[in-house]
């Protein structure tokens, strides 16, 4: 499938996910929503895909969304009686959130790679991701604070989980850049690079490295590291038991220890893909 606001490829069992707006500063319309959903979908589905970094194009790696394409929807979305309108409205940020949603469910680890800035709907899918990146000149701004908007894609949510409670309630509340020495400080993204170049060239390096683990037991390290944010320790004990029981693979472990045994890289088998018993979503 190909898409119009970003490129996708996928080598050696990483699939590269590639903003290609730069003359719009990639910012984001409805059909990046759209496609978002849709590429994840066929990332779902495609067996051989292990690992997925998001990186991007020109001068910054989103402005964020693009309200002047967005501002047609909300014109919309007022006309009519006000309770049907908020009703209207409710829903479209559900569809927008869950397309955001869609890249923290894939089975596969998902590394973003950023330079310049990561505005607005940009940390919304950064802090939907599983490991971040970023170059010096890279930047982090909560800009709906800005035009006067409560972010409602999951940076709200998401935020203060990855970095301290008062230092994400700071930049929320103010708007302000986070630079990235204070990102990587507050553990927003694992490391900081010179320049795009070397950004990807070691991203990739870590993707490569994820994707040679054995598939269902990365799918099982992310299925249970989101179960335990989400929930007490307790209940995080009592996940990884009841996964443990149906699904440690007695086959990789047999396999990892043949391989290191033999000298040779370990080969696993692929997960299946799931059945698509209710459709896939439609690129409009």
């Amino acid at each position: 499938m190909s898409y119009s606001t970003f490129s996708l490829m996928v080598e050696e069992k990483v699939a590269q996910l590639t903003l290609s707006r730069p003359d719009k500063l990639n910012s984001l319309t409805l059909t990046f929503f759209q496609e978002l959903l849709a590429v994840c979908h066929e990332l779902e589905r495609r067996s051989e895909v292990r690992a997925l970094v998001i990186s991007s194009t020109g001068k910054h790696f989103t402005a964020g969304l693009d309200l002047q394409a967005l501002g047609a929807l909300a014109g919309e979305l007022i006309d009519g009686e006000r309770s049907r309108a908020a009703y209207s409205l409710r829903t479209c940020v559900r569809e927008l959130q869950e397309s955001i949603s869609a890249v923290e469910k894939l089975r596969i680890p998902v590394l973003i790679a950023i330079h310049g800035g990561c505005i607005g709907g940009g940390v919304d899918l950064a802090t939907a991701c599983d490991l971040r990146y970023c170059t010096q000149d890279a930047f982090f701004c909560v800009q709906e604070t800005n035009v006067g908007i409560v972010a409602d894609l999951g940076t709200l949510q998401r935020l203060p989980r990855l970095i301290p409670d008062g230092a994400a309630r700071e930049m929320c509340f103010t708007g302000r850049r986070l630079p990235a020495d204070r990102a990587l400080a507050l553990g927003l993204v694992s490391a900081v690079y010179p320049d795009q170049q070397s950004m990807l060239s070691e991203v990739r390096k870590t993707a490569l490295e994820i994707a040679s683990k054995s598939p269902l037991v990365t799918a099982g390290i992310k299925d249970v590291l989101n179960y335990g944010r989400d929930h007490g320790v307790r209940d995080g004990l009592e996940y990884i038991a009841v996964w443990q029981s149906g699904m440690l693979s007695a086959q990789d472990v047999m396999e990892q220890a043949a391989a290191k045994g033999g000298g040779r890289p370990p080969s696993y088998a692929e997960l299946p893909p799931p059945k698509d018993l209710l459709g896939s979503p439609q690129v409009k």
